[in-house]
């Protein structure tokens, strides 16, 4: 019950914090944070969450290990069931969401004025569909967590977004329900196909690893899948609905969609797109590198063009999220390892980035960086913390992106020598554009009419935790690795088992990056 009740505990918060609005406006912020802050405690306590205690024992399934696994039924007819498990890449995923919920309620501090009790439910009932999304096993489970942290996260951006939000919540809309029906297609097709040869309807993850599905139709069901995450990622053609929902969303909206949302389309890349689908996604690998370069590279070039502070941020999250399609779909040791840490280390990074953002726009009420300059000597602490997350997202040595990055790149090259080659041009052009943002916004001349408040110990504590972390991730990166491993590992193992039978059949020669 233990992964049942981290989902319950938020989504029993928000309705307490939606109705503590009627004694006191400011009363929903402390239950947030407090709830978010009882919630983590709960799992360190639950898992003894430390990174020299944590027994990871084995379970009865041969898929991989798991920490904590939790089964009950529910519609068993259609072997369906409420099942949600833990392991080392979930768990990750899981205090990551939990460390960003406290970001974003101390983002939402002084920025939401109305209705905040209704908003501070909504941020909850959105982390809850989010720790629902990387702990399900159910598909179809999974499928309901999915669409569950989609509608508070609109509601978000559609009540509380700025001048354009209604277009940016439609499009957000349209594009996440579009790709999820895309994959709750492929999730029922799968599933009665693998019941045409079992005889068995079921949607337990664990089952469907070892379905029968192969040839166009096991390629038309991963594309299914991979379609489905890729926008979520998000990744290039489809990337387009990301901008506009940062650019429009409340601050605290804009960290919880780059640290949080965005990990859920490369969590669903790395443990299912690719587990059940081997030989597909091993012969479609070369797209997949390919896209992944190219999202890269046009990301960094359109974030470079940008005179909007959150639209350049948004796009340098297309070229970064990039990497980490790179590493799933090499798919060595490596590589994989290095897209768990960037998921790890953008989601710090780029919260940060979009949290002082937002602080430029509710001290300016501009975004534009035109009308920016100087503002370094007004506000030298908020001018601080730009500069070190800003180095960080370029990946400089010694902080957790650099980290990420390297073994992306590194792992990548064992497989796709030229993709990587281009790919670490993306590099060169995103210290470019980040050094320009620093200077149009926060070097040159200084507005003396301008009177702004700095950054007060709330903001400076938020940006110290995330600071701890990526100074952490990059200077001591093995706990985080360790912790990724085993799951990397049994998956990577399964992929290979898998390819090998194939390739021994005769039936299929390795393409691509997939090893």
């Amino acid at each position: 019950m233990i992964l049942v009740n981290l989902i319950l505990i938020l989504l029993v918060g928000g309705v307490i914090a939606w109705l503590s609005e009627r004694q006191h406006a400011g009363l929903p912020r402390w239950i947030a944070l407090l709830i978010i802050l009882f919630d983590l405690g709960y799992l360190m306590v639950a898992t003894d969450l430390s990174w020299d205690k944590i027994t990871v024992v084995p379970n009865p399934f041969e898929a991989t290990t798991w920490l904590l696994h939790y089964k009950a039924e529910w519609i068993p007819r259609f072997g369906i069931s409420f099942e949600l498990a833990m392991d080392g890449l979930s768990l990750l995923m899981v205090v990551l969401t939990l460390v960003l919920g406290v970001v974003s309620v101390s983002a939402s501090w002084t920025d939401i004025k109305q209705r905040t009790g209704f908003f501070e439910a909504n941020l909850l009932w959105t982390l809850a569909g989010v720790l629902g999304v990387f702990l399900a096993l159910d598909l179809f489970l999974f499928f309901l967590f999915w669409e569950v942290m989609l509608v508070p996260m609109y509601l978000m951006i559609a009540i509380w977004g700025h001048e354009g939000r209604s277009y940016a919540s439609m499009k957000f809309f349209i594009f996440t329900q579009v790709s999820g029906l895309m994959m709750l297609f492929a999730i029922l097709a799968l599933v009665l196909l693998n019941q045409r040869s079992t005889g068995e309807y079921t949607f337990s993850y664990f089952e469907l690893l070892g379905h029968g599905v192969s040839g166009d139709m096991a390629y038309i069901l991963m594309l299914g899948f991979f379609v489905a995450f890729l926008v979520k990622l998000p990744g290039f053609p489809v990337h387009t609905w990301l901008p506009d929902a940062h650019t429009q969303a409340p601050t605290a909206g804009s960290v919880i969609l780059a640290g949080i949302l965005l990990k859920t389309g490369a969590y669903g890349l790395i443990r299912f797109v690719v587990p059940l689908f081997p030989q597909e996604a091993m012969d479609f690998s070369p797209i997949a590198l390919a896209l992944g370069a190219v999202g890269i590279i046009y990301g960094a070039v359109l974030a470079f063009g940008q005179d909007d502070f959150k639209r350049l941020v948004a796009y340098s999250s297309v070229s970064h999220m990039g990497f980490v399609l790179l590493g799933v779909f090499a798919w060595n040791a490596l590589a994989l390892q290095g897209a768990v840490m960037q998921m790890v280390a953008h989601g710090l990074s780029t919260a940060a980035l979009f949290m002082i953002a937002g602080s430029l726009q509710e001290r300016l009420h501009t975004r534009d960086m035109s009308k920016m300059g100087g503002l370094w000597k007004n506000m030298p602490r908020m001018g601080a913390m730009a500069m070190f997350f800003m180095l960080a997202s370029v990946g400089l040595p010694g902080l957790g992106n650099f980290v990420a990055e390297f073994m992306v790149l590194a792992g990548l090259f064992k497989v796709a020598p030229w993709v990587a080659a281009v790919s670490a041009l993306g590099l060169i052009v995103a210290a470019i554009y980040s050094l320009v943002m620093m200077q149009r916004a926060f070097q040159g001349k200084p507005n003396e009419a301008l009177r702004l408040p700095d950054y007060g110990v709330r903001e400076m504590l938020t940006m110290a935790m995330m600071i701890v972390g990526l100074v952490w991730l990059g200077l001591y990166p093995q706990p985080v690795l360790d912790t990724a491993q085993p799951a990397l590992d049994s998956l990577t193992a399964l992929v290979g088992s898998v390819v090998e039978v194939s390739e021994n059949s005769g039936s299929t020669q390795v393409v691509g990056g997939i090893q």
